[in-house]
């Protein structure tokens, strides 16, 4: 089995100001240290990055850039996506086949679209996944905090079983990447 770090969208126009994700620094502090361990293992470090044609998050704009405090290492792999979905019309599913990929440990933003999304992918495309509880984030909604939708997409992810595969949600203190 090969482990592969996904850590989705921590980009500096959601990491600052207005739309900066609830708890952030502690966040982007956890996936920090997943990234050290992964690369120390020889796991691959996959990093997403949203883009849209215009506003913060159009490619190459200070906001699409990564999160100033996102320690990223030399073997990093990029990944350029344009929709929810970390695997739709991205060269994701390729990158980790190549790699003999299959497990997942994914972190990083929006829980309430990036993260639920591509982990959904990912069960349907056979990959066991571990969602690193405290190692995603988002915005309040209006209608939910974004602690509660946090804890909701934990719970409700966790308790997926119709994939086959099961979404296991533990604490980045508790994950080991690189197996």
């Amino acid at each position: 089995m090969q482990d592969a770090l996904l850590i989705i969208d921590v980009q500096r126009a959601l990491c600052a100001g207005e739309e900066a994700a609830f708890d952030i620094d502690r966040v982007i502090d956890r996936i920090n240290g997943l990234a050290a361990q992964a690369r120390r293992a020889g796991a691959p470090v996959l990093v997403v990055q949203h883009e849209e044609d215009e506003g913060p998050l159009r490619f190459g704009a200070d906001g699409w850039q990564l999160a100033e405090t996102l320690a990223s290492g030399p073997g990093d792999i990029p990944v350029r996506k344009t929709t929810p979905d970390s695997f739709h019309g991205t060269e994701l599913q390729p990158l980790l086949q190549a790699r003999g990929v299959t497990r997942l440990v994914v972190c990083g933003l929006q829980t309430d679209f990036c993260i639920d999304t591509t982990v959904r992918r990912a069960l349907g495309l056979g990959y066991e996944v571990v969602l690193v509880a405290d190692g995603h984030s988002t915005v309040d909604n209006g209608v939910l905090g974004a602690p509660q939708i946090v804890a909701h997409h934990n719970r409700t992810l966790s308790r997926m079983a119709s994939f086959g595969p099961r979404v296991a949600v533990v604490p980045a203190a508790e994950v080991t990447v690189g197996r």
